[in-house]
């Protein structure tokens, strides 16, 4: 693995790998320099391929990459499994075989069984994160641990699954502004989320994306969460030599796009 990489500390059972790759290590020049793994942000189509390929390599494992909407959707991995499905979380029970979700701002996810049986992966922006456009407010982690659990439970007795997360990189605290409807949709699936807003201006507030992760994760019976706490260090628009940032780059580009690469966060059974 590049040592500019993040690889997560966390008790994650043995057979199982995952690693938060950062800008560094690729072959893309500026403004995606140099490890950007998004094929949808302009960067040349070649040098993409190029940097997945040298993912691949270093992980010893095969990379599957979503087509993220924001949205709930889950597909379970195999080994006919293209790259492109549409989707904002993928698991598996597959050995070399990676769940991968890409980000630049938003929450990364990743789960796994204490027992190392099956793993997966989540995108969760806001949206994702609140359930808009999902059924009855239904979460994107909500939706992938449905997933996870049921492979998981597959040929066993109605016992317990015992699950670890672990939070990688995203917009720190003290630079996700939202408004007031971001306030208002996860409160009303979780009305203690509002404490997580603090004020910033009329109608503006400062969100805690981590900790709202934390808390829907808590909510769906996981406690044993790892990773990002919040802290500077974490944060991808705070920290420009380490981390892409879409919020932070789109200021930088004055279009409002965003021109910037995409991280990715894999996990995956030896």
């Amino acid at each position: 693995m590049n040592a500019r990489w993040l690889i997560p500390d966390w008790p994650a059972p043995k057979g199982v790998r995952a690693v938060f790759t950062t800008r560094s290590g690729g072959v893309s020049a500026a403004p995606y320099n140099s490890m950007n793994l998004g094929d949808h942000v302009g960067d040349e189509p070649a040098q993409v391929q190029a940097n997945r390929t040298l993912l691949r390599q270093a992980m010893g494992a095969h990379a599957v990459f979503l087509k993220q909407v924001h949205g709930i959707e889950v597909v379970t991995l195999d080994g006919d499994t293209l790259d492109g499905q549409h989707a904002d979380a993928c698991v598996t029970v597959q050995p070399q075989l990676a769940c991968t979700v890409m980000v630049a701002d938003c929450l990364p996810v990743l789960l796994t069984t204490e027992d190392g049986a099956v793993v997966a992966a989540a995108h969760a922006g806001w949206r994702g994160l609140a359930g808009i456009g999902g059924k009855g407010g239904q979460g994107v982690l909500a939706s992938v641990y449905e997933s996870f659990s049921a492979l998981a439970q597959a040929g066993r007795a109605q016992a317990a699954i015992k699950t670890i997360a672990w939070l990688g990189p995203c917009i720190g605290p003290s630079a996700f502004e939202v408004g007031a409807e971001v306030k208002a949709a996860f409160e009303a699936v979780q009305p203690e989320a509002g404490r997580l807003f603090v004020p910033n201006g009329v109608g503006k507030y400062l969100a805690n994306l981590p900790a709202l992760g934390r808390l829907r994760l808590q909510a769906l019976g996981i406690t044993q969460i790892y990773g990002n706490d919040g802290s500077a260090p974490w944060c991808t628009v705070s920290n420009p030599s380490r981390f892409f940032s879409h919020r932070r780059d789109a200021g930088v580009s004055g279009n409002g796009m965003g021109t910037t690469g995409r991280m990715a966060a894999c996990i995956w059974l030896e």
